[in-house]
């Protein structure tokens, strides 16, 4: 249970420094990116392995870069729905999904090597 308020809490905060870097990507607070955290992770979990069999030869044939794009999509999909949460574009979208990704890989492993550490 500690991680996964551990991961909410990280996607948020890695979506709320994306708002902030990125003009085309709106936050409008804490409680908006939790929210969005949340959905961002159950899509992850659940809709993105289904697009990922499904658009398999796509993927092949661009070399793996079109899940850049199921990516992209999911982010616009969640921004949808989330009052409090916007995004531009599809380019800011593709933009905004991989800094995410690249904070949230980067603090879940400062935050796992150093819980390691203490035990």
């Amino acid at each position: 249970m500690q991680q996964i308020l551990i991961r909410i809490l990280v996607g948020s905060l890695a979506l709320l420094l994306v708002a902030e870097l990125l003009p085309g990507v709106q936050v409008d607070g804490l409680y908006p990116a939790i929210i969005a955290a949340i959905v961002l992770g159950l899509l992850n979990a659940i809709v993105k392995p289904v697009l990922i069999v499904l658009t398999l030869p796509i993927t092949v044939v661009t070399l793996g870069l079109f899940l850049f794009v199921i990516n992209a999509g999911l982010f616009m999909f969640a921004a949808s729905f989330i009052d409090g949460f916007a995004v531009a574009g599809f380019w800011y979208a593709l933009l905004a999904s991989l800094c995410v990704s690249v904070i949230t890989t980067l603090a879940y492993r400062f935050v796992l090597n150093n819980d390691e550490m203490q035990r």
